[in-house]
């Protein structure tokens, strides 16, 4: 369970896999909150960094990212001395125990869910505690069957598009979620989806992407073009994100 883990240590790169790849950083979060950004209410974090968080303008009141909630939640430390220089205000501790002093009008997970030992409960409690009457979240995971995960299996990689893989396992990964298994949670955790899409379509792995990133063989219209692909096939994307809602909430 969350108390045994390191969580410190899941942030680290593993032999031959980075914990968060340039192509994460500097593309698919460019990307992710260009589809997130008409969901968004008026927020609190104008701030912007490399990192997704910080990104949000206008941001939402809360961003729960793989170990910290901005405005809210950290369980990891790194990261979080940075984020306070810049005026983010953190309280560490789990998600499952933390008790925020508040409820949010727009609440991001962006690629959370995945990490967590009961993703059900989290969004649960979410739901229940921090989201404000009217308020809004959004839910980003990894895609299983996004096509370079796809390729992977077919060549031996990875045994099948759903597996957790060592590397995965090491960064705090408990499974890997496709659009039906991420709306089932949704829906257990007592949500109502009322959109849902995917970001980026994705036909390399990230280690290949970053070193097409060295290079000019792509080019700005190119990425813009596998994100409006992305918008065609939301299952070929590299992250997939539904807007659910509490079962009280109609669309105004």
């Amino acid at each position: 369970m969350s108390a045994a883990r390191d969580f410190d240590r899941e942030t680290q790169d593993v032999e031959g896999h980075r914990y968060a790849y340039d192509f994460d950083l500097d593309v698919l979060h460019k990307y992710m909150m260009r589809a997130f950004e008409p969901f968004f209410r008026p927020g609190r974090l104008p701030a912007r960094t490399r990192q997704l968080p910080w990104r949000l303008h206008p941001a939402p009141d809360a961003v729960l990212r793989r170990h910290h909630l901005c405005r809210g939640l950290g369980r990891g430390n790194r990261g979080v001395a940075g984020a306070a220089r810049r005026g983010v205000r953190f309280v560490q501790a789990t998600f499952e125990g933390v008790a925020l002093p508040e409820c949010y009008a727009t609440i991001v997970l962006t690629h959370v869910l995945e990490h967590l030992d009961d993703p059900v409960g989290v969004l649960a409690r979410i739901n229940a505690e921090w989201l404000a009457e009217g308020g809004r979240q959004l839910l980003a995971c990894p895609n299983a069957i996004a096509p370079s995960r796809q390729i992977a299996v077919k060549i031996g990689l990875i045994s099948h598009n759903t597996a957790v893989t060592e590397a995965e396992r090491q960064h705090g990964h408990r499974c890997t979620y496709s659009l039906d298994t991420l709306e089932r949670d949704a829906s257990v955790a007592g949500l109502r989806v009322i959109h849902r899409s995917g970001v980026f379509f994705k036909a390399l792995a990230n280690f290949q992407w970053d070193a097409l990133l060295k290079t000019d063989i792509v080019s700005p219209a190119y990425f813009d073009g596998c994100y409006a692909l992305g918008q065609v096939y939301p299952d070929m994307c590299a992250s997939i994100y539904l807007w659910p809602a509490a079962g009280w909430w109609t669309p105004s």
